[in-house]
This record gives C-alpha cells, sequence and structure tokens, in this order.
C-alpha cells in the first residue's frame, strides 16, 4: 500500500443509463419531515419512531451571543484566572512576558490589539503547560505628546510643577482609557493598580534612578557639548530611536565656491597645476542645507580620490568623477596633494584666519563634487571627523540656532557684517533662514546653481516634522565600551523571524553614544546640579547617593518644587548651585522596565531581575525598546554578570487595510479594534463580532509580515469562528444524548475500536502533535490552519457526516457507546486546542461538558475520574491535552486514505445523479466496486476494500457498497445507473451507483427495508 497518499486517476468517462426521478430529500431534512408529518408504513406512527432516535441535545445554541458569552466567562477567563494561577502555582516554573509598555495617549488602535492578544496566546498555552505566568502590563507614561496635551489649555507661564500636575493627569486617564479597552480583548491579566506598572508611579521612577546611578558610577554618563538630533517642533533633543525617515523630503541644494588664495595652497597642489589655473581658484560643494554654511569651519575631501580644475567663469576643484562635471578639466591631482591647502568662504570676517582641508574616507565622488562642506555644529559625523583628527581642540564649535530652529545673535560673532547677519537672527533655518542664506549668496556670486531634490530626511518620530542638528550641552550614555558585550549576550537570545536578529546588531553596531537627556518637564530628572556662574554640571555616585534618597521620601516632583539645599550632598556644600533642568529620554523610561523583574507581584527575586522569556513588539522595536531594555542592562550589571534581558524576541509587522494601504483617517480605511468586538453604526457599519473573532482574525494572520483587516477579512474569520464552534457544538449535542446501554463497558482503547474510529484518532494525534509545535514556534496562522482542516473536514465534512447514523439510529450497544467515547475524547482536546486563541468559547464549551458529565448516567468510578479531571473552574487550569502517541495508526489512516479517495468519486457520480433528477437523498443509492485489473488473484487494494466492504456505505453515505468481481446487470430498465472508471494505487476500479432495490425505513429513512416490513433489520434491532 506504501505510506504516501492514495492515488486516484481517472481513465474513462462515467456511462449514464435511464434516469427516472426518485423522490427524496437529504437525512437532516427527511428527520425534520419524518418527525413533523408521520409516514404510511405500517405499525407505529412516525411520532413514535421519532422518540426512539437518539438525536443530539446540543446545549449550546447555534449562534453565538457574544455579548452574554462575554459577561458570562471575562472574569472566569481574565483577572480571577490570573490570580488563580499567580496564587495556586507557587511551586511550578515561571514563565515570564515582559511587556513593553505601549504610549498612554488615547484610545487603542488596531496594532495595539494585534500585540496584546499575541502575547495573550502566548502566556495562554504556556498556562495550559502547567506554568506559573507572569504578565504584568504596563504603561509608557512620560514625554512629549503627553506634555503637549497639558500644555493645551494652560498660560505659558505656567509652572513645570503645574505642567507635571496637568501631564499626569491626562496620563493616568489614558491609562484607564486603555485598560477598559485591553480588557475587552479578553486578556490573561488582572489590570488593576496593583498588578501593572506605570512609567509614572513613584516605586518605578526611584528603580530607574537607581538603574541611572549605576550607569554613573561606571563613568558612563557624560555631559557634552556636541551636535545633536533637534526637532524645533518639539523643542527637545532626540535620540537616534526617535527618527523616523522620509524619502521624498524636498530640499533646495546649492553649488557655493570656497575661495583659495594663492599662499594657503598646498606646495603640492602649486607644483600640479599651471599657474593660471591657480588664479581665482576655489572649492565647489555642494550642499542640502544651506542654512548651515555660515557655520562651516572646514572642508573634507578624499586622499584616495584623482581631483581637477574645471575652468570657468571661476576655476573650481572637484573629483575628477563628480556626478555633475563640468566642462574643460585641466589636469589632474591626487587629493593627497591638496592636503594642506586652506580656504576662506562668504560668512568669515575678514581678520579671521583661513579653514583647513582635511581628508576622510566617507568622501564620495559620486555623490555631490568630492569636496565636502563642513559644519561640526550642524552634524554629527564632522564632529566625530573634524574631533578625531584633532581639528577642533582649540576651536569652539559654531553653532548660532536655537531651540525653536532660529538663527542667534551669537551669529554675529563669526559673520563679517551685521548686515549678514543681522538679517538672518530669528528667521528659522528650515524656511525663511535657508531663502535669505540663498538669496546673499547668489547676490554675492558665491552660488553657481540652486535645484530643489526629493531625498531621504530625518523626521521627529512625535510630531512628523522635519529635525535639525544643532550643538547643545547633552548628557550622554557612552555605549562604544559595551557595544562588543551587548552584541555577545544576543549569541544566546532567539529570535522570531529570524531577520530580526541581524536588525537589532546592525543597530548596535551604529551607535557610540545615547542622548539621554530631553529639555522637558514631564520625565523622570537628571538630577545633576550646576554652578550658577559657570554652568558646571555635578553628577556622581556619591551625591546620587544624596539625592535619591530625598526623592524616595517625597517624590519625584520635589526635584522641582523643594529648595535646591535639600539636594546638596555633604562634599557638595557651600557652593552655589542649581537643580539641573533635563529629564531623561523616554526609551530609558521604558527601556529600565527589566528591573521590575526583580519583584514579580511583591515576591522578590534572589539574584535579582529574572531575564523574560519572551518579549514581543512591532518589528520598529529593534531600535527603540529592544535596544534600550538590553543596553541599560548590559551597562548597569556587574562586570561579568552581563546578560540579555529576554531569552526570545518575537516582532510583528504592521496592519493594513485589506487593500494592502496604510490605515488614516482621512482616507476612511481605519478599523478600531473596539469596533470589531462591539459594532459600530458608523458609514462603514460592522456587526458585534466579539473578541474571539478579533483574535481569531488576529492569530490566523503571518503577523511576521505586514497584516490586512478590512470587512471582508472579518467576515472570513466570523465564519471560520462559527464553523469552529458548531463542531464543538455537535460533540457537546452527541454526549448529551442520555445513555441507556451499557456504558459501564466503553472501550476507549484502540484494540477494541473499528476503523474509522482509529483513522480519526490517529488525525486527532496529528493535529494535537501540529498545534503544540506551532504554538510553541509561535506560528498561530498555521495552529488556526490545522485547527480549520481538522473541524471543517476531518469532523463536519467526514467524521461526523459518517457516524450520524449510528449515533442516531444505532441500538446503544458497545459499538456506538465506543464511537460516544470517541467523541469525549475529540471535545477534550478540541477545546484545549482552540483555548489559546479562542479562550470565551473554550470557557463556553468547558462548562457545558462539566454539567452533561455531572448529569450523565455513567458509573460511580468514571464519574470521579471525569470530574476530577474537569473540576477546575477554567479550561487553563487543565493541563494541555496531550494525545498519546499510541494512537498514531499510520495503517488506519492509509486505509482511510484509499477510501476517502474514492469516496470523492462516488460522490461525484452521486451528484450526477442529482443533477439528472433521478436521485434526492444518497440513502436511496446503493455502490458496487469492480476489481478491473486482469490479474488471477484481485489487486491488493482490491482486497483491502473486501476486508473493509461493512464500512463502504458508511463513508459513501449510501444504503448499501459492495464489492464485486462483476457489476451485476441492472434489471430495471427504468432505473438510472452511473459509471466511472479510476485507477487507485495503481489498481483498476470500475463504481457503479444505481437507486436501492429496497424501500426506505420508516425510522432511519435508510433504504435498507424489505418492503413486506414495518423496519429495516437494524431499527429492528435497535426497539428490541
Amino acid at each position: 500500500m506504501g505510506s504516501g497518499r492514495a492515488f486516484v486517476r481517472r481513465v474513462a468517462h462515467p456511462v449514464v443509463r435511464n434516469q427516472a426521478r426518485l423522490a427524496s430529500t437529504a437525512q437532516g431534512q427527511a428527520i425534520k419531515k419524518f418527525i413533523n408529518h408521520g409516514d404510511d408504513t405500517p405499525g407505529l406512527s412516525c411520532k413514535d419512531y421519532s422518540k426512539t432516535l437518539h438525536l443530539p441535545r446540543p446545549p449550546i445554541p447555534p449562534y453565538a451571543k457574544v455579548t452574554e458569552i462575554a459577561e458570562a466567562y471575562s472574569e472566569r477567563t481574565t483577572a480571577a484566572l490570573y490570580r488563580q494561577q499567580w496564587e495556586e502555582r507557587k511551586d511550578k516554573e515561571f514563565f515570564i512576558l515582559h511587556d513593553g509598555p505601549p504610549y498612554a495617549n488615547g484610545h487603542l488602535h488596531i496594532g495595539h490589539a494585534v500585540n496584546k492578544i499575541l502575547k495573550d496566546i502566548i502566556n495562554r498555552f504556556q498556562l495550559l503547560q502547567g506554568k506559573r505566568v507572569h504578565y504584568s502590563a504596563g504603561w509608557d507614561c512620560h514625554g512629549l505628546p503627553i506634555e503637549n496635551k497639558a500644555l493645551v489649555g494652560l498660560d505659558p507661564s505656567a509652572s513645570p510643577t503645574k505642567i507635571r500636575q496637568v501631564s499626569r493627569h491626562y496620563a493616568s486617564v489614558s491609562v484607564n482609557i486603555q485598560r477598559r479597552e485591553f480588557e475587552q480583548m479578553k486578556i490573561l491579566a488582572d489590570f488593576s493598580d496593583p498588578w501593572t506598572y506605570r512609567t509614572y508611579d513613584k516605586e518605578y521612577e526611584i528603580r530607574q534612578l537607581r538603574v541611572f546611578q549605576q550607569m554613573v558610577k561606571k563613568g558612563l554618563i557624560v555631559r557634552r557639548y556636541r551636535p545633536i538630533w533637534w526637532s524645533p517642533a518639539s523643542g527637545t533633543a532626540l535620540a537616534e530611536g526617535e527618527l523616523v525617515y522620509d524619502d521624498s523630503h524636498k530640499s533646495k541644494s546649492v553649488y557655493v565656491k570656497f575661495p583659495i588664495k594663492r599662499e594657503d595652497m598646498s606646495p603640492e597642489l602649486r607644483k600640479g597645476f599651471d599657474s593660471t589655473l591657480l588664479e581665482d581658484l576655489n572649492f565647489l560643494v555642494w550642499t542640502t542645507t544651506p542654512w548651515t554654511l555660515p557655520s562651516n569651519m572646514a572642508v573634507a575631501i578624499n586622499e584616495e580620490i584623482d581631483y581637477v580644475i574645471a575652468r570657468g567663469e571661476h576655476n573650481i576643484i572637484i573629483a575628477a568623477d563628480a556626478v555633475e562635471p563640468l566642462p574643460d578639466k585641466m589636469g589632474t591631482s591626487l587629493g593627497s596633494d591638496i592636503l594642506g591647502t586652506k580656504y576662506h568662504h562668504y560668512y568669515q570676517k575678514p581678520d579671521a584666519p583661513p579653514n583647513p582641508v582635511f581628508s576622510a574616507r566617507w568622501v564620495k565622488a559620486d555623490s555631490g563634487t568630492g569636496v565636502v562642506h563642513c559644519a561640526p555644529g550642524h552634524g554629527a559625523d564632522d564632529y566625530f571627523t573634524m574631533t578625531s583628527a584633532g581639528l577642533l581642540e582649540d576651536h569652539p564649535l559654531v553653532s548660532p540656532v536655537d531651540g525653536k530652529g532660529e538663527y542667534t545673535e551669537d551669529i554675529l560673532g563669526h559673520v563679517p557684517h551685521s548686515r549678514l547677519g543681522g538679517s538672518l537672527i530669528g528667521r528659522s533655518v528650515q524656511d525663511k533662514g535657508n531663502e535669505e542664506v540663498l538669496r546673499q549668496l547668489r547676490e554675492a556670486g558665491r552660488s553657481i546653481h540652486v535645484k530643489q531634490i526629493k531625498h531621504k530626511y530625518p523626521y521627529d518620530w512625535k510630531t512628523k516634522t522635519p529635525v535639525i542638528t544643532r550643538a547643545t550641552s547633552q548628557w550622554f550614555a557612552s555605549i562604544a565600551d559595551v557595544k562588543e558585550k551587548a552584541l555577545k549576550v544576543l549569541e544566546n537570545v532567539k529570535f522570531h523571524p529570524e531577520a530580526g536578529r541581524a536588525r537589532l546588531e546592525s543597530f548596535i553596531r551604529e551607535r557610540s553614544e545615547w542622548c539621554i537627556s530631553r529639555q522637558r518637564n514631564w520625565g523622570v530628572p537628571i538630577p545633576a546640579l550646576h554652578d550658577i556662574a559657570t554652568d558646571e554640571a555635578y553628577l556622581s555616585a556619591e551625591s546620587l547617593d544624596h539625592i535619591i534618597p530625598v526623592l524616595e521620601k517625597h517624590g519625584i516632583d520635589y526635584w522641582w518644587e523643594g529648595p535646591v539645599e535639600d539636594f546638596i550632598p555633604p562634599h557638595l556644600q557651600g557652593k552655589n548651585l542649581r537643580k539641573g533642568t533635563d529629564t531623561m529620554d523616554v526609551w530609558f523610561d521604558s527601556g529600565s522596565s527589566w528591573s521590575l523583574l526583580g519583584n514579580l507581584h511583591g515576591e522578590k527575586q534572589e539574584g535579582g531581575p529574572r531575564i523574560s522569556d519572551v518579549c514581543l513588539e512591532g518589528s520598529d522595536q529593534h531600535r527603540g525598546w529592544f535596544q534600550s531594555l538590553l543596553l541599560t542592562r548590559i551597562i548597569a550589571a556587574a562586570e561579568g554578570e552581563e546578560t540579555a534581558p529576554y531569552k526570545t524576541v518575537i516582532t510583528h509587522g504592521f496592519v493594513l487595510d485589506e487593500h494592502g494601504r496604510k490605515m488614516s483617517k482621512s482616507d476612511g480605511n481605519v478599523i478600531s479594534p473596539l469596533a470589531v468586538i462591539n459594532g459600530t453604526e458608523q458609514k462603514s457599519k460592522l456587526p458585534v463580532y466579539g473578541a474571539d473573532v478579533l483574535r481569531l482574525w488576529t492569530a490566523s494572520a503571518d503577523y511576521t509580515d505586514d497584516m490586512a483587516i478590512g470587512q471582508n477579512i472579518l467576515k472570513q474569520s466570523a465564519e471560520s469562528y462559527r464553523k469552529l464552534r458548531n463542531s464543538a457544538r455537535f460533540m457537546l449535542g452527541v454526549l448529551a444524548i442520555p445513555n441507556k446501554g451499557p456504558v459501564d463497558q466503553l472501550q476507549s482503547t484502540k484494540p477494541g475500536m473499528g476503523l474509522i474510529e482509529r483513522w480519526i484518532m490517529d488525525r486527532l494525534y496529528q493535529t494535537e502533535r501540529t498545534c503544540r509545535e506551532a504554538y510553541e514556534r509561535y506560528q498561530f496562522h498555521r495552529v488556526v490552519h490545522a485547527l480549520t482542516d481538522f473541524s471543517t473536514i476531518s469532523l463536519s465534512a467526514q467524521y461526523f457526516s459518517f457516524r450520524k447514523d449510528a449515533i442516531y439510529c444505532d441500538a446503544q450497544d458497545q459499538t456506538r457507546a465506543a464511537i460516544v467515547t470517541v467523541m469525549k475524547n475529540l471535545l477534550h482536546v478540541y477545546k484545549g486546542l482552540l483555548a489559546p486563541i479562542l479562550p470565551l468559547v473554550a470557557e463556553e464549551i468547558h462548562e457545558a461538558e462539566q454539567k452533561i458529565i455531572r448529569a450523565s448516567q455513567v458509573s460511580r468510578a468514571e464519574e470521579l475520574t471525569l470530574e476530577k479531571r474537569l473540576n477546575k473552574e477554567s479550561v487553563f487550569m487543565q493541563p494541555w491535552p496531550v494525545v498519546d502517541s499510541a494512537w498514531e495508526d499510520t495503517e488506519a489512516r492509509e486505509t482511510m486514505e484509499i477510501l476517502l479517495a474514492i469516496r470523492s468519486s462516488v460522490l461525484g457520480l452521486l451528484e450526477k445523479a442529482r443533477a439528472g433528477k433521478g436521485l434526492g437523498s444518497s440513502d436511496e443509492a446503493v455502490v458496487y466496486l469492480a476489481d478491473a485489473s486482469s490479474g488471477a488473484a484481485p489487486h491488493h487494494v482490491f482486497q483491502l476494500l473486501q476486508t473493509h466492504e461493512p464500512l463502504l456505505s458508511t463513508v459513501f453515505g449510501t444504503s448499501y457498497a459492495w464489492t464485486t468481481s462483476q457489476i451485476p446487470n441492472n434489471t430495471d430498465q427504468n432505473a438510472w445507473e452511473f459509471t466511472d472508471n479510476i485507477e487507485i494505487s495503481q489498481c483498476p476500479l470500475t463504481i457503479t451507483v444505481r437507486g436501492s432495490p429496497k424501500t426506505k425505513c420508516p425510522r432511519c429513512w435508510k433504504w435498507t427495508k424489505p418492503s413486506k416490513d414495518a423496519l429495516c433489520e437494524r431499527c429492528t434491532k435497535a426497539l428490541m
């Protein structure tokens, strides 16, 4: 037979004979008609026969009343369940999923729902594995967006204390809104304050300051005046992780001449070119930020690139392979020959010394002119390169731009004419100031060509506005010395998807410093003291030893409210000091959250904070929370004790509409998670789907990529939900049928079961194993696919169809009891497989199952066993329903593959009979299977069919099915007949379907009753 699937090949067209209509209906309709209208069969009336059938009694309605289900089971499967497992499993293995806190700003969007539901599926699966699950939901509560909301309506002169008070209130309101909305998604968590965290909690802030103190103690926190990303819209410094890049940003680029005097040329440059070319010689630079030209301090070239002098109205030096070369290139010189040359530019004072030229490897000939304008006060690359070259040791940075992005009066200290500098003061460098620089250069004849270009440019991630680079005094965490340690510990971390590893590693490699200071009021203060006269900052582990206890006693707001004297440590007494006004980067806030795991719901952990088993966030958090969480833990750890804060990192994509477009209110394609759960009366009306449909949609998508949602997609999820629930409903209905037979002798082991039961138990084994492996690998879409396939095909379309007749009509003997026992096993495992994704449905099934078991007439021994298994209030306090490998049955699987393949051909012939109006119900038909092989002995496949001949009519859904060496002639010339020839696993078969020669039994509606009898033989025995 082999181990592969049965192979079917059709070898001839079906033969069609005379067709005559035989009136009937499908089995379900027949039973209804049978019960309601009676029958002509002598003896008992149809109503009397109906009372003898064992019809299912489903304890749950056919259509889920999602609102009522949520009300009935929410507490049982969410907060109460979380507290119960936490208290009852103190001796069990921990599973910790550390929550990356969402920002406490308004209502939740669909991305929040995806994130929380994915986490919840993981936690619920681990709970079913017997673990003690720790999940403390959190909120990120500081930062600019909340402060901006607080400032609306406040007096511009409002004190920091007032701003913080209003900000805290707004964040608190948002937390409560999101708390209630998360609860509607049926998350396994207690969202009340004692079980959750907020970054504005006093205990959290003090813990964060302790982490900060460890970094200060190691000398990794420094204050520097250097260029940083700055958001004029937000009025604060930004870290790299707070930037987003717009590929369609438009800037005005300009080519500008920097004149070179003969006495400032290097000897090599003078020797390399004709003296006439050295007259009126200029460097030609190209820049997309003309506003930085007044702050120019050097030009960079590449000493390994060839440069030329291009003759024109002015002679200019550019790279030989420049992207936009000018005509009349005269002579060539290596970049190294130009080093030592100096130049002047338009915005220098006449008596100012010329500016230097230096070499940088990042200068390329295929971008611009190969000569790069450097303003280290407005560019990090310029700053670091010039610092390394020693060019800034005796020269302060030039950065005459304020926090609003406007030129300041400081420009007058560098620009030669007051009319030039004066016309720039107060103008925005991103707008009018930039235009004024271009005008001045054009009128002075210093610019050659201005062109608007579209290019990639950084934006503030919160305000979605362009940023600038300006030099300010900021606090930095130095990570240059810890990067390798961070990369080393990542080797022991698993990533799903694996591509996340390279992404996180690349962001870490690119960083050398982390700007952690922000110029805002709503945040955790950087508790530094400053000399009032010199602005010298004092921040040390010793000073923090004094300051942190003060804040721990009075609260963080005391930094703004209390007198400076309370914060001055003994070793600084006598100095005239003020408190610093900078607050910490919000990424430092949330990045310190690993320290929470040292105290799990009041249980202090020996050895310090535990490592989270899983951290799961959006893919954008590689540059955000995943990175800050890792870096703060590595920096704060004792030498030699560095570990990653997580064992597994999981990332998900973003949610798009069903056409693949980004969701936007202006496009009207936004779908809120609460609208899916509770429905909406808006233009794009959604029905009340409930939390389980939202969860099923989430689990169905491959979250490692972007996901799509829309009305059509949600309809598909709702239909899948209905089918999954209805399979359980049918099994519950079967179990609810009162048992009157010898149920104390139920056979639930493989030797006592027939082929069909062995096959469905093998399918259950395969499905449970597939689902378990997929849950363990966080591949929830595979779980949904396996469950849907098992429910709609293996159960509904096959097993239930095969066994309905026996359940309804057979005597309550051991054979039927074995079927019921299998149904019990199926249901018990099925609800467990569903539970992590559909907790409400699982609880509904579980409660109904409990009630059936308690009400059933089973032996006392079995009742005690079952109640012991099911007496827990929630389905999640049961163990995971592992199906023993003893149920794996290759023989049953391969045999049923052959029977199911033949069944497909039989169903095709029956459908043709219906189309020809010769057949109503499949019960009216009989099937003949003939061995069409030419061998002397029957083919081994045909021998298999002969062995299982009693089951063939059950599998085909007909009244009879026979195997035969030759199909008998049809003696009724008016009867219909359909024939087909197929080849299955190299066995040629002839299949013929005809009308049954017998009549319809008024009890079971099978066409198996001899005309003179009241009932068929099977029903007669059932009623004895």
